[in-house]
């Protein structure tokens, strides 16, 4: 059987995947799901995979870069689907939807897998059907993520399958995804057949680090700084003093200074402050915990203080952030 035979009509075997697309979802991650199962059918030389893209209410869902896809169908429309991902992006967090929750929910009761991509295990949450599965979401959106969702179990992994339940981290994890559930129910073979079809690795492993390692994102190979980069960014709720980073890595304090100076132009101080207040952004910006309580999450000892330093960096105070702004879409 040849790679470029046509497609025929969808076998026995055929898998059936929604893709619920929540406004302004990540096209990116959609892509990253739906050209692996299209090469898959392509190597396969029949249809093995079929889709459908589905929104809340039927109408064109408008990506993050301002492109519109066609739904074929609403949530209403739909009584089951065997296996819906939920495809959204950066306003993941903010969709609430008691029609899409419960239709989610009745998936769920008979027996539908049930995933995300990107942000999309925010809706997850929010209807409950992460309860007690482990789960994952794009780096970005971790700490508000488990902020918002204490008691679930979130790995911060590349993607996680567990029982009935698929998420993954947006992007390039949502190939990683789709060939490792590709090599699940059709092989190894054909899933690698995928990957060079289509130019691609075989996946990382599921535990594989979702960002880049801090030698290749700060261009940087000094190992004891790097060391101490790393336990900064482990101790932004209480950071650490310079004596204590100085003898992790066994040097004087003044030697940690020049260490920073030389390499990222900056004192050790003013680089773990700054480490501090994007986080904080992140917070404010993803979260609706209050500015003492991100202030707080993130090292400050006062309000007030939080404040003085998020305008410096920022040239505006924290409360910006809440205030509704006009969409970054494209028109």
């Amino acid at each position: 059987m040849t790679q470029a035979m046509a497609v025929n009509d969808r076998g026995a075997d055929c898998t059936r995947i929604g893709f619920l697309l929540i406004p302004d979802f990540s096209m990116m991650a959609l892509m990253s799901a739906l050209e692996p199962l299209r090469s898959a059918n392509y190597v396969a030389g029949r249809q093995i995979y079929d889709w459908t893209l589905i929104t809340p209410d039927g109408q064109p869902a408008r990506a993050n870069s301002g492109i519109e896809m066609t739904p074929v169908k609403s949530v209403a429309d739909f009584d089951f689907h065997p296996f819906v991902l939920v495809c959204a992006s950066i306003d993941g967090q903010w969709f609430d939807d008691r029609a899409t929750f419960a239709w989610l929910r009745s998936l769920d009761r008979h027996g539908a897998r049930i995933g995300a991509i990107s942000t999309g295990s925010y809706p997850l949450a929010r209807a409950g059907l992460l309860d007690g599965y482990r789960c994952t979401i794009h780096w970005e959106f971790l700490t508000s993520f488990t902020e918002d969702f204490p008691e679930l179990e979130v790995t911060g992994r590349l993607f996680e399958i567990d029982g009935s339940r698929v998420t993954a981290a947006g992007g390039s994890a949502t190939f990683d995804l789709m060939l490792h559930l590709i090599a699940e129910e059709h092989g190894h073979d054909l899933a690698a057949a995928v990957a060079e079809q289509l130019i691609h690795p075989m996946p990382d492993e599921p535990d594989a680090p979702q960002r880049l390692p801090l030698t290749q994102r700060l261009r940087i190979s000094h190992p004891k700084l790097i060391t101490i980069i790393e336990m900064m960014e482990r101790n932004l709720e209480e950071p650490l003093g310079r004596e204590d980073l100085a003898m992790e890595v066994d040097l004087s304090t003044r030697q940690v200074e020049r260490l920073f100076t030389k390499y990222l132009g900056k004192s050790p101080a003013r680089y773990y402050l700054e480490l501090r207040l994007k986080r904080a952004h992140l917070l404010l910006c993803q979260t609706s915990m209050s500015i003492l309580d991100v202030s707080i999450a993130c090292g400050f000892v006062s309000a007030s203080h939080f404040s003085k330093c998020y305008r410096e960096m920022f040239d505006h105070p924290p409360r910006f952030e809440r205030t509704p702004r006009p969409s970054a879409i494209a028109s």
